[in-house]
């Protein structure tokens, strides 16, 4: 097993995980399935611009970011999602659009869709496209401290 950020948060912090190892797999509908985890527990991180800072949200996989909640739960006047440029280099232990949901890791503020908050264990990647971390979303929160929002359109 690789030793990512998350993972060395997790053990530091003694928060029981389970990893699930499974066939490499790029979309979140498709990881969620191959790993036999619900797609709506399944927590994807998509990278936005909220007036310029780069900042992660975090739907059910197979939701979608809706840009005008985020506008208005932030107060904000720009915001759109971030191109893979802007950020493939911030997570260096991870593999490109494989970043776990652990923001504050890698200096984000993260925003987290309300649905999620309601999920008892929810699972994600692992830094990489054949690995998820499952874990129960209060330890997620009590270690990430993200801001949970209604953000998130899409399959409930």
């Amino acid at each position: 097993m690789a030793h990512t950020k998350v993972q060395e948060l997790l053990r530091h912090e003694e928060v029981p995980f389970k990893s699930i190892w499974h066939p490499i797999a790029y979309s979140a509908q498709k990881t969620a399935a191959f790993a036999h985890v619900s797609g709506n527990e399944f927590a994807k991180p998509v990278m936005v611009r909220v007036d310029g800072k780069l900042c992660m949200v975090v739907v059910p996989g197979a939701a979608q970011v809706d840009l005008d909640l985020l506008r208005e739960a932030t107060g904000a006047h720009d915001v759109r999602l971030a191109n893979e440029s802007e950020f493939k280099n911030l997570f260096p232990d991870c593999e490109v659009g494989a970043m776990p949901p652990f923001g504050h890791l890698y200096g984000l503020q993260t925003f987290v869709a309300e649905r999620l908050s309601h999920d008892e264990i929810i699972a994600f990647n692992a830094g990489s496209h054949n690995e998820l971390i499952e874990m129960t979303f209060r330890d997620y929160s009590r270690l990430e401290h993200p801001r949970i929002i209604r953000v998130a359109r899409g399959s409930a």
